[in-house]
């Protein structure tokens, strides 16, 4: 039986497993995919040392730690500054980011040219592939970050009516409202949204989150990011194969 699986710290809101368990069985694939819950990330260490596993996701909050392990990343991996998923190549273990490709594919059909610029909510490993995407399509980015460093990122209490008008895609790449704190919402002033505005929550688990339900009150077309998921897991399967 092939081996597949996740790693992060707290799994219970991933969808990763039903997915690819569902996905094996309809494709008849003699394939296992499981939970890896690591208190840090050092312990991939042993993960890696059991040599039974063919390929790995990675989630919250190891995206950007667990390239210190790796033999190799990707070009785009390399650009991005995170990885979501390992192949195994002979004994080299390889990051990927399929996070850009999955988020891609999903906002294809929503973006219009009144999207020139976009807000893009925390700064971890997957706002890195958000921002990477974005940039590539030529919208330009406004960073929102607890702790804001640099050029172009800002603090929550930074946002304003003039940077919503500004910016008429947001995107929450925070897991502030994921299962099972589903009533926990950012603070956000949703009191500036329009039906011009395009909101996207990257949490999946709940489908739609307060983030959403509060951004949908106000007008704005939102999306959560079960497509996204879907996308990234078939493109890992593609590597993973490769």
């Amino acid at each position: 039986m092939r081996k597949f699986g996740l790693l992060g710290k707290t799994l219970s809101h991933s969808f990763s497993k039903t997915f690819f368990t569902e996905f094996f069985s309809k494709e008849k694939i003699d394939g296992e995919y499981n939970n890896y819950e690591l208190a840090t990330v050092n312990e991939v260490e042993s993960l890696f040392n059991s040599n039974e596993i063919e390929g790995l996701n990675v989630t919250i909050p190891y995206k950007v730690q667990i390239i210190d392990f790796l033999d190799e990343i990707s070009d785009e991996a390399q650009s991005i500054g995170a990885v979501n998923v390992i192949q195994f190549k002979g004994n080299q273990k390889i990051g990927h980011n399929t996070d850009a490709y999955g988020f891609h594919q999903m906002i294809k059909p929503f973006l219009t040219n009144k999207h020139e610029r976009a807000l893009v909510l925390g700064t971890g490993g997957a706002s890195k592939a958000v921002t990477y995407i974005f940039k590539s399509l030529g919208v330009d980015v406004i960073s929102i970050s607890r702790k804001p460093q640099g050029n172009k990122q800002y603090s929550y209490e930074d946002i304003n009516d003039l940077m919503l008008n500004a910016c008429k895609v947001i995107v929450n790449c925070t897991p502030v409202g994921t299962f099972p704190d589903i009533n926990v919402v950012l603070d956000f002033p949703f009191q500036f949204l329009t039906k011009e505005h395009l909101v996207i929550d990257l949490i999946y688990n709940p489908s739609e989150t307060e983030f959403l339900r509060n951004s949908k009150k106000n007008g704005a077309t939102v999306l959560n990011g079960e497509a996204m998921l879907k996308h990234q897991a078939l493109k890992a399967w593609e590597i993973w194969n490769s």
